[in-house]
């Protein structure tokens, strides 16, 4: 049994309560209703001036498209690119400037027109209508008014500028179809029909560079689906006709740009070719009239049978030299185009006279290569390891280039010299003819040489000019842009669901935050938490004003309040301590002043005198006590004086007008209150009370502040340590059960003072009053929360807001 009663208490095991959660939220409704309505005026604010955006998409295909043309005719030169990198590449193309500035002048950019609108006076964009018909009589793209112009109708023959120079305001009137000039540039309006005098238009000026940045930053690409080759681009904009109309013309002008590059290097044979005919033209010519004047001359109409097979076969040869030799032309220029290192498109030639698979693949790399830097510079910087990576790779292709030019080289020389060597024994046998016979193959040796090859040449630049023609760009539009007039910014439904979202969690935030940074004691339950000292009851807050001395005691005069029933609680419970006493020593304390210890004291006092108990209150806290206040009487005789040996017992005792109800005042503040308190004199005088009292109430100082209650407490037979909701802080629940350990008191009971039920900081745990978790000691009590309309108290209920709708109703 001893092992039993030296085991220390264990703290309640407390339950989480839901029903207690609800009730908090809802205690501060009006948080969370004002913090949400509050959320959806700033998001209904924020939509009302915030600017809408807009936004269009469309779907674009790359894919590698091969005419039925070039089917059937096979011409070096059109050259499709490779697949590396082609999306992210491609991506790059389509924002470039070049691209856009084309695709821009492809749109009526040229005057944009404005309204004034009614928020903060923001300008909105008429595009694609036109209220005015302006006609500009002198412009230079280049210098012109680029600010903006407002116009206002006056009548139908008059209306006025105004516009800003240098900082200053200008305004003219002038007449419709009547030219004026605002700086470099000239214009003339047409009358527009009937306007009202309040109508405005603005109007600006713009160049193509203007709307680079607009179009480009609202430019969005995206792959519709892994390793795929279809793209989704999206414009955004203020103005979802310009959106649709800017994204259309950028797509075509994409278009034109890769049919463009598929074309250049076959624009490029064209170009070689015509260069090489305009000189075979020239021959042509001059073989032609050498004939000519020479049959005149010699009266020579034919060359013999023997002469023109001769001379046929010559004419092949010399014909096969001649292409060998443009090949090795063209190859000698494409050499130094290589060793010039420019970034430049690659022409693959090829006339005819040596076909080198080698080097045309290596020239297709080489172009393919050089497209990806041109691209990839319009991201990274030249120092870039991208741009390093892809320099290295156009260095060791062009190397091979320059090897198999070298190779080719080698290929056309043997052929050169084969030929040679077939036309000694030709060229022997027409030595051998008579001499005018000779000279005259000689002059239609050269003609029919010259005239095969540019045959030759012009067949080859007529193929090569149809394969042109016929090669396809590398995309395809699958969907055009459609003007969208549903906004996607501002997100109207996600701005008022974020409100909401936001409004609720503020709401809910407040009020976690305020029980968080709450240091104070609410409720029983948070006591029950912190200490296993039994609670013997809860004293409810008066309702109405009390002095700042408590004259009244309330208790009596206020007998059928909750407050008055709340104190007979407590007394109640404290008839069942220290039931084996004939008279009672009760000691009330607290941790610090203001938590209404001295209150609890008067008012327990006099309702014990009602039940036919003596009872005198002691006011033991000899440095500011405030109960010769309280019983308006004065303070130079009291308790101090008996402690120092000036009177006696009952010259300190003083009767008040409650009765049973005797008081000992504190005294006028001696120097050593503490040791006064320790003397033998509060011991004979505490037993002297207890012969003729039944309850002698002791009100001591605060324990938390000073040490003068300590005697006082180990003499007492109860220890009632106060605690005040609101105004006790958490260490105070943990004061009475230390001092029980440290002076092994088993008689320390608590008292919750000024309860008034706030849900919002009351504990969300219920307790569960165990024997094996709570303790020995146990007492019921109340605090009487939803009691008020119950009809046995006479407190008056506070006014909800339904009850003044109610009054207003009535009224």
């Amino acid at each position: 049994m001893e092992e039993i009663s030296k085991t220390q208490p264990k703290l309640p095991s407390q339950e989480i309560d839901y029903l207690k959660i609800v009730k908090i939220i809802l205690s501060r409704w009006y948080w969370i209703v004002g913090s949400l309505t509050v959320c959806l005026i700033i998001a209904n604010v924020y939509l009302w001036y915030t600017p809408k955006t807009y936004a269009t998409g469309a779907t674009l295909k790359f894919e590698e498209k091969k005419s039925e043309i070039s089917d059937l005719i096979s011409v070096p030169g059109a050259n499709d690119r490779g697949n590396v990198s082609k999306i992210q590449s491609e991506t790059i193309v389509l924002q470039s400037t070049a691209l856009l500035l084309n695709a821009i002048k492809h749109l009526d950019y040229r005057i944009s027109f404005y309204v004034v609108g009614r928020v903060l006076n923001r300008t909105n964009e008429l595009y694609p209508q036109k209220p005015l018909a302006i006609e500009l009589i002198k412009f230079d793209s280049l210098n012109f008014f680029h600010d903006m112009v407002t116009y206002r109708p006056i009548n139908s023959s008059s209306f006025s500028i105004s516009y800003k120079v240098s900082g200053k305001d200008i305004k003219n009137t002038y007449n419709y179809n009547t030219p004026f000039s605002i700086g470099p540039t000239a214009f003339s309006i047409k009358y527009p029909g009937f306007l009202p005098k309040t109508a405005m238009f603005l109007f600006k000026l713009n160049s193509p560079e203007e709307f680079v940045g607009r179009v480009r930053g609202g430019l969005h690409t995206a792959e519709t689906a892994r390793n795929s080759n279809i793209i989704s681009l999206q414009e955004v904009d203020s103005n979802p006709q310009f959106a649709a109309d800017a994204l259309n013309a950028v797509m075509k002008e994409y278009l034109n740009y890769d049919r463009n590059q598929r074309t250049q290097s076959a624009s490029q044979m064209i170009k070689f070719i015509d260069k090489q005919l305009d000189f075979l033209s020239n021959e042509l010519k001059g073989s032609d009239n050498s004939i000519k004047d020479y049959q005149n001359k010699k009266k020579i109409m034919d060359v013999s049978t023997a002469s023109t097979r001769a001379l046929s076969k010559a004419t092949d040869l010399e014909s096969q030299s001649s292409l060998l030799k443009i090949d090795e032309l063209a190859i000698d220029q494409l050499k130094q185009e290589v060793i010039k290192a420019n970034d430049n498109l690659l022409p693959n030639f090829s006339i005819g006279g040596v076909e080198h698979q080698q080097l045309s693949e290596a020239i297709t790399s080489l172009n393919v290569l050089i497209n990806d830097k041109k691209n990839a510079l319009k991201t990274f910087t030249k120092n870039s390891q991208t741009i390093q990576d892809l320099d290295q790779q156009i260095l060791q292709v062009k190397n091979n280039i320059l090897n198999s030019i070298n190779a080719t080289h080698v290929l056309i020389e043997n052929k050169l010299k084969y030929i040679q060597s077939e036309l000694g024994p030709i060229n022997q046998q027409i030595s051998e003819l008579p001499s005018a016979e000779r000279d005259m193959v000689a002059l239609k040796r050269d003609f029919d040489i010259n005239d095969k090859v540019y045959s030759f040449l012009s067949e080859k630049k007529l193929d090569a000019q149809i394969n042109s023609a016929g090669i396809l760009p590398g995309a395809t539009i699958i969907d055009f842009a459609q003007p969208n007039y549903s906004p996607v910014s501002p997100d109207e439904r996600g701005v008022e669901r974020s409100a909401q979202i936001f409004g609720l969690a503020i709401g809910f935030g407040l009020i976690v935050l305020i029980r968080i940074l709450n240091p104070f004691i609410y409720d029983k339950e948070t006591i029950e938490s912190l200490t296993t000292i039994p609670i013997i009851g809860v004293i409810r807050k008066f309702p109405e004003e009390i002095d700042e001395y408590s004259t009244q005691i309330l208790a009596i005069s206020k007998p059928k309040s909750i407050f008055a029933e709340s104190v007979r609680s407590v007394r109640t419970n404290l008839s069942f301590l220290a039931t084996d006493k004939i008279s009672k020593v009760i000691c009330i304390t607290s941790e610090v002043a203001g938590e209404g210890k001295s209150f609890v004291a008067v008012n327990l006092s006099s309702t014990l005198s009602l039940i036919d108990k003596k009872v005198i209150l002691i006011a033991a806290d000899l440095r500011r006590s405030k109960l010769h206040k309280t019983f308006h009487v004065p303070n130079d005789i009291g308790l101090s004086s008996y402690l120092a040996n000036q009177c006696n017992v009952d010259d300190i005792i003083s009767h008040s007008n409650q009765e049973n109800l005797d008081f000992i005042i504190s005294g006028p503040v001696p120097p050593n209150p503490s040791e006064l308190l320790h003397s033998k004199r509060m011991g004979l005088l505490i037993e002297e009370l207890k012969k003729r009292y039944d309850v002698v109430m002791i009100d001591t100082a605060p324990i938390g502040l000073v040490s003068d209650a300590i005697p006082l407490i180990r003499v007492s037979d109860v220890n009632l340590f106060v605690i005040r909701s609101g105004k006790s802080k958490f260490y105070a629940a943990t004061v009475p059960q230390r001092i029980a350990q440290e002076y092994h008191l088993d008689n320390t009971v608590i008292v919750l003072n000024a309860f008034a039920q706030d849900l919002l900081h009351s504990r969300f745990y219920t307790t569960k009053f165990t024997g094996d978790n709570y303790g020995s000691k146990y007492y019921y009590y109340s605090d009487y929360t939803g009691y008020e309309s119950s009809g046995y108290y006479i407190d008056k209920s506070e006014n909800k807001w339904w009850d003044i709708m109610r009054w207003f109703k009535k009224r």
